[in-house]
């Protein structure tokens, strides 16, 4: 299986759904008279955005070890789920900016107009497809181990979200009555939040990898569980561990007998290897250091 090629397939899917949506949502929020739904196709031309994103750094992150690069492109990828962090925090904060804007001129005294019946189906059409894109994106993006991928799957469900969030307002403008048209700028207001804490969650990862953050603790005792399985290898010290895109980096010191042969030393480490690569990808890279047992 060619990942890169997998990768695009799974985000052009994605792509395809997203102009299909930002055509149909900001139409239905115009004729619709939704400031919600208006917004929630802004959001939808974010993922647009980061598609393309994600399409460009994956390309770079899958080119081979160079010259100028050692250890590889994998931060490339790193830093396109850093990219959509970003660009989810912006719409963010956008969106949650209109809705302030709406709900101070509501508690001025001013009138909002109540939103259209396209706008409610457009909301519904929404969540859907946009559900079943973030499934199908999301069980892709762990089967080719690729972050970025996942990063996006999480765009495709806060769009999903953020579709609730807008049926809800929009609903509850209509069926209620003129007097709570407000629910619909209520309604973009949560959302803003919500995309802001998963924008939050992918800047987290997205930074700790790129600052040569360690592997989750789960990870490190199973690397050293993998390693002491050996029964002529003691005292596993001085472990350093980090992500470099879709693979990880495995620094490690072990102990073996100071009198064993060089070669059988040799092929232990091999064996320690393989059982790392194993258990977490043929492109690991490790790095054992073996000191004699005093």
């Amino acid at each position: 299986m060619n990942r890169e090629r997998e990768i695009y397939k799974v985000t052009l899917v994605g792509s395809a759904a997203n102009v299909l949506l930002t055509v149909f949502k900001f139409v239905a929020g115009i004729v619709g008279h939704s400031a919600a739904m208006t917004a929630d196709a802004v959001h939808s031309l974010s993922d647009l955005l980061t598609d393309a994103v994600v399409l460009l750094f994956v390309r770079i992150s899958s080119k081979p070890e160079d010259k100028d690069h050692d250890y590889g492109h994998g931060k490339y990828e790193t830093l396109a789920t850093t990219i959509v962090g970003l660009a989810l925090a912006a719409v963010a904060m956008g969106l949650g900016w209109k809705a302030i804007e709406a709900l101070l001129s509501w508690y001025g005294g001013g009138t909002l107009e109540a939103p259209g019946m396209l706008a409610l189906w457009a909301a519904v059409v929404s969540i859907v497809i946009k559900e079943l894109v973030y499934q199908y994106t999301v069980h892709r993006g762990k089967d080719l181990n690729s972050p970025a991928v996942e990063a996006n799957a999480w765009h495709h469900r806060s769009d999903a979200l953020s579709s609730l969030g807008t049926l809800a307002g929009i609903g509850g403008a209509i069926l209620l009555g003129d007097r709570w048209t407000v629910l619909d700028p209520i309604a973009g207001l949560v959302v803003s939040l919500f995309i802001l804490r998963v924008a939050w969650m992918l800047l987290k990862g997205g930074f700790n990898e790129l600052l040569e953050a360690s592997l989750p603790d789960e990870v490190e005792r199973e690397i050293l569980a993998i390693v002491t399985s050996f029964p002529d290898v003691s005292d596993p010290h001085h472990l350093r561990t980090r992500r470099i895109g879709s693979r990880y980096a495995i620094e490690l010191h072990i102990r073996m007998d100071g009198q064993m042969p060089l070669a059988a030393s040799h092929a232990r480490t091999c064996e320690i290897e393989r059982a790392l690569k194993d258990r977490f990808g043929e492109r690991t890279l490790i790095t054992l250091h073996v000191e004699p047992i005093k």
